[in-house]
């Protein structure tokens, strides 16, 4: 079943937010076998939005449409659809009765513009927001389903994940299976890996395909399967996997389809390990990405941002010697920090980087780009050298993602 995304708002298109809310959805969707073939977003323009629909409806099974259900005047997605579904618009005493509890509990007073957030289309299944005060409403024509919700991502997801996919889970069911499985992948270029892998996609089943998703250093490998007998479906895909890890070892590094901190937290947590970060040219940023994951204080003691060689020295135990004669961006260096911090935080594991994010910095034997991480187990600690790129934003990224990929080599 065809799935597109709509989200309406000026407040898109002129970059004044940015569009989580499909992200988002796709996500979510992808995990329970959603094919999602268009994400749109068009501005608070009624003919713009009668278009999209238009164009969605034509085109696709099921339509999810975020935005313009709120109170205001710009809020004009009821009356669209009314026209849309030849519906007009009543009073549902259940919305009311669910926007006076929200106030309530809030303690705030209802005004008349919120008041007419109980007024729905006639046509539509009304599905209760017990979030926010904008109703989400279901809709079926001609075999086909269009969804609308309100855009604040809090109420969208509520939705979402209460109710709207649960319902269509079931659809799917009904429409043959979709299996994903996502492996993680580091030290490989996309074109290497593709290489890498030419024979191992020409041979894959024709009910099989293979997309490359690279990010910063971290290539996910996401395998999709479509079919109608469940069995066999999950029998191909669990020998693509096995001969995946054949070919590729260790640099296959996840089999899970999460954020590269929640994988480090998940080991560090699974051996009841505590870890701590020493970061010069990262500033921060691989602790900023550990302490995103809640329940990281479970196993995070805390970090050290030694930008200056004083701190290096003074706070992580560095050889001023070592940096006088080796610089800061270098294996004896780096490898101090990551020992020196594992002291002060008092942490059975670390990560420490060091090096030259640019655009100024560096020199003929260490160009921008340079930087050298070192990670440590317990006694054991390994250390290596990187050359990534001139962007400063990037060098940051890539840095802080090798630094929570190479723990995996301990």
């Amino acid at each position: 079943m065809k799935i597109e995304i709509i989200t309406i708002g000026d407040e898109i298109l002129i970059g004044q937010i940015v569009d989580t809310n499909s992200a988002w959805m796709a996500q979510e969707l992808n995990r329970i076998g959603g094919d999602i073939i268009r994400i749109t977003t068009v501005g608070d323009v009624v003919s713009d939005v009668r278009s999209a629909i238009d164009a969605a409806m034509s085109r696709s099974d099921i339509v999810l449409m975020t935005g313009g259900l709120g109170p205001t005047k710009d809020d004009m997605t009821k009356n669209i659809l009314c026209d849309y579904f030849d519906s007009r618009l009543i009073f549902d005493k259940d919305v009311k009765q669910n926007i006076d509890d929200l106030f309530a509990k809030r303690g705030i007073a209802m005004n008349i513009l919120t008041e007419n957030q109980a007024l729905v289309p006639d046509k539509s299944r009304v599905i209760m927001n017990r979030v926010g005060t904008a109703p989400c409403l279901w809709f079926e024509k001609e075999g086909k389903i269009l969804v609308a919700m309100p855009g604040v991502p809090l109420e969208m997801k509520w939705l979402m994940s209460q109710e709207i996919i649960p319902r269509l889970e079931n659809l799917f069911r009904e429409n043959g299976t979709i299996l994903h499985h996502t492996c993680q992948v580091c030290d490989y270029s996309e074109s290497a890996l593709a290489e890498k892998l030419s024979a191992f996609e020409t041979a894959m089943p024709a009910s099989f395909k293979l997309a490359y998703l690279p990010k910063a250093g971290v290539i996910r490998l996401r395998l999709t399967g479509k079919g109608l007998e469940a069995t066999l479906l999950e029998q191909q895909m669990k020998a693509l996997i096995q001969e995946l890890h054949h070919i590729l070892g260790g640099a296959i590094f996840s089999d899970e389809d999460l954020p590269l901190a929640q994988i480090v937290g998940k080991r560090l947590s699974a051996d009841n390990l505590s870890f701590s970060t020493a970061e010069s040219c990262t500033g921060g940023a691989i602790a900023s990405m550990i302490t995103e994951i809640p329940g990281s204080s479970a196993y995070f003691n805390g970090g050290v941002v030694s930008y200056s060689n004083s701190v290096k020295s003074s706070v992580l135990g560095v050889s001023t010697q070592d940096l006088t004669d080796f610089g800061a961006v270098s294996e004896p260096v780096v490898r101090q920090m990551a020992i020196g911090v594992s002291r002060v935080c008092g942490s059975d594991c670390s990560v420490a980087t060091s090096g030259i994010a640019g655009p100024d910095g560096g020199t003929a034997d260490k160009p921008v780009g340079t930087v050298w991480i070192a990670a440590k187990y317990k006694e054991q600690v390994v250390t290596r050298l990187y050359h990534f790129g001139k962007s400063r934003e990037f060098n940051i990224q890539r840095a802080s993602n090798a630094g929570g990929i190479l723990p995996h080599y301990l």
